[in-house]
């Protein structure tokens, strides 16, 4: 029987494990993450999860989580959106109930890591993963490897002061939920069909990615930015604006060969929860 790992991705609206051989996922489930729910309740709706996939063929587990986390202890300090997971030691517990050896890191730098192994980051040595979904998260490549920084808090560009807010109220979700009362997806639903209003939120909304993105070139220069997440399908409805947003970049002579790429990697973000696995045993 061939090997496989279990990636998992935490998010703020969803938890998703999936089963990876011979780097494809070869079966995975979704759960709804249950904002209020105590740490137990969370933890229980994750081992429901695990269990529904896993087999003896897994030799390995890797954890993407959208907030604070200690790569080598394996504790999370704080998970964007889940305020009841604070200082929980994921990478013991997960350990202990399935004598596995976990790794985990930000779900950031893992959608990067899917990318660069798997997807479009083949391409480049230095680049940022940017997912834009229930907020705004940057993985950071540099020299083929991702940078963490401390606590893998590197690249959280959405946290920058921005308007009245950060940049992650406006170049995320909350840009609809927030400050307009409604969701992407219905926004995008009426975009696409033509309504006039929709339409302008989207380019609205496409500035305010500009200036995002536009952060990350100043601090990182990347040869290219993937974009994934779920708003990141939408992209046609913003890549106009965001343009315009990026002629207003000081450095014109960085921008001749960067590159947006739009990320078309079916379970990136659970390939590259795994691949942590593979870089371990190396």
């Amino acid at each position: 029987m061939n090997s496989a790992l279990l990636g998992i991705d935490i998010g703020g609206t969803n938890l998703n494990v999936g089963r990876v051989e011979n780097g494809k996922v070869t079966e995975e489930t979704f759960k709804a993450v249950d904002k209020i729910a105590s740490k137990e309740g969370i933890l229980s709706s994750l081992f429901e999860a695990i269990d529904s996939v896993i087999k003896p063929n897994i030799v390995g587990i890797g954890v993407g989580v959208p907030g604070v986390v200690d790569p080598l202890t394996g504790i999370i300090y704080d998970i964007q959106n889940i305020p009841a997971w604070e200082e929980v030691a994921l990478k013991d517990i997960l350990e202990q109930r399935y004598n596995l050896p976990v790794s985990i890191n930000n779900d950031a730098n893992c959608f990067a890591l899917g990318e660069k192994i798997f997807g479009k980051g083949k391409n480049y040595e230095n680049f940022i993963g940017l997912s834009i979904g229930t907020g705004i998260g940057a993985g950071v490549i540099i020299n083929n490897r991702i940078y963490n920084g401390v606590l893998c808090g590197a690249g959280e560009v959405g946290m920058l002061a921005y308007k009245d807010s950060i940049i992650e109220d406006y170049a995320g979700s909350f840009f609809f939920s927030k400050k307009h009362n409604t969701t992407a997806k219905e926004i995008s639903i009426k975009a696409k069909n033509g309504d006039e209003s929709a339409l302008k939120l989207f380019d609205e909304f496409g500035l305010h990615v500009g200036e995002a993105i536009k952060a990350i070139l100043y601090m990182f220069a990347p040869e290219a930015i993937i974009l994934g997440g779920s708003i990141s399908k939408s992209f046609p409805l913003f890549k106009n604006s965001l343009e315009i947003s990026l002629n207003t970049f000081a450095y014109q002579k960085q921008l001749q060969n960067f590159k947006i790429e739009i990320s078309n990697q079916s379970g990136v973000a659970i390939l590259g929860a795994a691949s942590l696995c593979l870089q371990k045993f190396k």
